[in-house]
């Protein structure tokens, strides 16, 4: 039997992006291997946003190496397009592969493993593709291209048999922002949309099979549509969408703040379809830091917008990314971003520290911050964000939310657990019929970290 396992690291769109590889590899007759077994082909599918995010992705392919013996290992994501040098360097790596052949790398593997030339670990019934001779003398094959030249939205369907209960949909890929110190797109090309049409056909496909929800995600998700003809964009997205019906549930994934118009947060409020759930990266409070981030607003816009969403939709849930310790940054300059954080109705946070990434112009900007103090400031906003997150859960005790209910229980408690609409990670009792299921829950307890307790109304039915 040819068995597989994906090991994924990284965001949403890479966490897509393995269940779509997932399905392809089904369709190729490959099938996953359980959970304690080891596998025949591992794909180690990497992050490099930061420099912890590179060390977890070399970790993680020396232990797929360790963990199955014999395996094929392919390697791919943003540190196999950027650092292929190095992951070269890791013994056992039999492929690397970069994102321009992303969504091929069960017709690569098949092809590899036909030739006689090569253990044959596999039985396959594809024929070889003379592209692929060439690298067969290499070791690691490596096959990478430039993404600056990638035009095209790379084909990557919905995966309507994977382990979600709430899939992301990658709809976009590439950025055009270059931020002085983000590598993504260097690792990923341009902005790309996928065309709306297969949009609406991936959630049909999503919704036929049963899911409930479905998570739109991209590199630059505000940017959707932009580069399609003819034109489209998110807001016209959302109204297809909601006009169409075609799902129960759309939660949208991180929006620049600039590109969450108007348009998009009355649609929103105006519509049970839509989850009242946003990501707004802040990144700084200070609008120097801001600059030199090469962030194309200020502090008081990104204050205005958050105050809008609260205004229109006062249950929502606001999230933010902080990047700290950005080169320059002072203490007057943390600050800045502490109050900003403080003083809005943000909901929870995700706390980076800056990661000089070679390649970028951060990387080379003078006055680094100290390790020392990029810690304790990192330490300081992340209490911060754990005092938001918990006063944001406090409000809802008493009140009613909806949950969709996961289909795996909670292996510590056994209790069935679910996400809220507004994004309230539920934990309650009731039988396995509740599974997949969007109910009405009362919110009971607030448990010290990031549940809430909850009990099931039993005046109203699910869904």
């Amino acid at each position: 039997m040819k068995s597989f396992k994906i090991i994924t690291l990284g965001c949403k769109v890479n966490q897509c992006e393995s269940e779509s590889l997932g399905v392809a590899l089904r369709e190729a007759d490959w099938w996953p291997a359980p959970e304690d077994w080891p596998a025949g082909l591992c794909i180690i599918n990497t992050c490099t946003v930061t420099g912890k995010a590179s060390m977890q992705s070399r970790q993680a392919v020396r232990q797929a190496v360790r963990a199955n013996p014999g395996a094929f290992i392919v390697v791919t994501g943003c540190y196999a397009q950027t650092e292929a040098e190095a992951l070269k360097k890791i013994e056992g790596v039999d492929f690397i592969v970069g994102h321009g052949d992303k969504h091929r790398i069960a017709e690569i593997v098949d092809v590899y493993l036909k030739d006689a030339s090569t253990p044959r670990r596999f039985e396959t019934d594809v024929d070889p593709a003379p592209e692929f001779q060439a690298m067969k003398t290499l070791s690691p094959m490596v096959l990478r291209r430039d993404v600056a030249d990638a035009r095209g939205f790379d084909p990557m369907p919905a995966a309507p048999n994977g382990n979600r209960t709430r899939p992301s949909l990658k709809i976009q890929d590439g950025c055009d922002a270059f931020c002085t110190y983000c590598i993504v797109p260097y690792a990923r090309g341009r902005s790309r949309s996928m065309p709306l049409s297969e949009v609406m056909e991936s959630i049909a496909r999503l919704s036929a099979a049963g899911y409930r929800e479905v998570v739109l995600s991209g590199i630059h998700l505000g940017c959707y549509g932009r580069d399609l003809e003819p034109s489209a964009d998110l807001p016209t997205l959302l109204r297809r969408i909601d006009d169409e019906a075609v799902i129960d549930r759309v939660r949208l994934s991180s929006i620049e703040p600039l590109e969450l118009s108007a348009d998009i947060v009355d649609r929103v409020a105006a519509s049970e379809r839509f989850c009242p759930h946003f990501h707004v990266p802040l990144q700084s409070g200070d609008n120097g830091v801001l600059r030199r981030m090469h962030r194309p607003y200020t502090r008081d816009v990104f204050e205005k917008i958050v105050v809008r969403i609260d205004d229109e939709i006062p249950h929502a849930a606001i999230g933010a990314d902080v990047l700290i310790g950005f080169p320059g940054e002072s203490e007057a300059a943390f600050r800045n971003t502490y109050e900003t954080v403080k003083n809005l109705p943000i909901s929870y946070l995700h706390v980076f520290p800056f990661s000089a990434r070679k390649g970028t112009p951060a990387a080379r900007y003078p006055d680094p911050v100290p390790i020392d103090a990029i810690k304790d400031r990192c330490r300081r906003m992340r209490d911060l964000g754990s005092i938001k997150r918990k006063a944001f859960y406090r409000r809802f005790l008493g009140r009613t939310v909806t949950v969709l209910v996961e289909n795996e229980r909670d292996a510590e408690t056994g209790l069935l657990k679910g996400m809220s609409s507004n994004y309230l990670k539920v934990m309650l009792e009731g039988g396995d019929g509740l599974k997949n299921c969007i109910v009405p829950v009362v919110v009971e307890r607030v448990w010290p970290g990031k549940l809430v307790f909850g009990r099931l109304m039993n005046d109203l039915p699910p869904r």
